[in-house]
């Protein structure tokens, strides 16, 4: 395949991931309601652990050494834990275009992650677009919520640190084992932990549930916890990692547009300007300059 075509393929799959992550929320937004937190935070990795274990199985992967292990704990502890439950949680009470806005600060904080693990130091532009972008996310909250944050807000901010930690160490295990390979096996590092809660939290009463329900969890469960993951690492790798990552800027848009579309929600002209200021920054803080720690002289 030519260059010019395995580029533009690459940005084809990038933005087909981020189309699929950002249905995330309003999936997890008409599941939890009839499932439950833990059901669908948790749950969804027991499911998509499946698909996993086949796939690895299909294509004979090489299983991760225990330096690489300890890395994909971080990554499971984010991607596979922490983002899934604190997001069902968040969204039993918040709309999905407040969500949205919220996560718009994913980028910036896997940068700045990126940064401290690269041993680099971000510069005064980062600080600044950071300050910027957490300071109009965490207004849009405190309008939102009359004078106060909600613990909602809390737990997606929460949310955002833990994948923006995952994201980063995942970004530097994959240069190792490969890019989807690092979800692959952070859902078949979890999986096993999650059967028991998940176990006990599922009810007769959830075979009742509307087929809207069931279609948004099997849609976490296969897409957003894996399929949309392959897809977004394929695209990067194809496509190059800084241009395909620019379309990740579009996620909080399409949020708000499938949650206009999906789930009737309106939305008022101070969430698109928020989503537009806070978008704005993470571009900044993203393209600022970044110097190398010095290195500390050998000794004799």
């Amino acid at each position: 395949m030519q260059k010019e075509s395995r580029e533009k393929l690459g940005l084809l799959l990038g933005l087909v991931g981020v189309i699929c992550f950002s249905l995330t929320l309003p999936s997890t937004s008409v599941a939890v309601e009839y499932f439950g937190t833990t059901v669908v935070g948790l749950g969804r990795t027991v499911v998509a652990a499946i698909l996993v274990t086949v796939v690895l199985i299909v294509r004979k992967e090489k299983l991760p050494n225990s330096r690489q292990f300890k890395s994909l704990l971080i990554v499971a502890f984010g991607a596979v834990l922490g983002f899934p439950i604190l997001t069902s949680w968040a969204m039993e009470s918040l709309p999905v275009s407040h969500g949205a806005v919220v996560l718009a600060l994913l980028p910036l904080a896997t940068a700045g992650f990126a940064f401290f693990r690269a041993g680099e130091i971000p510069s005064l532009k980062f600080w600044l677009a950071s300050i910027i972008g957490s300071s109009a996310v965490i207004a849009y909250a405190f309008h939102l919520g009359f004078g106060g944050l909600q613990l909602a807000d809390l737990a997606l901010l929460a949310a955002v640190v833990i994948l923006g930690l995952s994201y980063a160490e995942g970004g530097k295990l994959a240069e190792e084992i490969g890019s989807w390979q690092v979800i692959a096996w952070a859902v078949i590092i979890g999986a096993p932990f999650f059967v028991i809660p998940v176990g006990m939290s599922v009810s007769t009463e959830m075979l009742h549930a509307p087929p809207q329900a069931w279609i948004s969890f099997l849609y976490l469960a296969i897409v957003s916890q894996f399929l949309a993951y392959v897809a977004w690492y394929s695209g990067m790798a194809m496509g190059g990692i800084a241009r395909v990552s620019q379309i990740q800027y579009l996620q909080p848009f399409l949020m708000i547009m499938f949650a206009t579309a999906f789930l009737g929600e309106s939305i008022s002209l101070f969430t698109i300007g928020a989503a537009v200021i806070v978008v704005l920054s993470v571009i900044i803080g993203k393209n600022a300059g970044v110097s190398k720690k010095a290195a500390l002289p050998e000794k004799s």
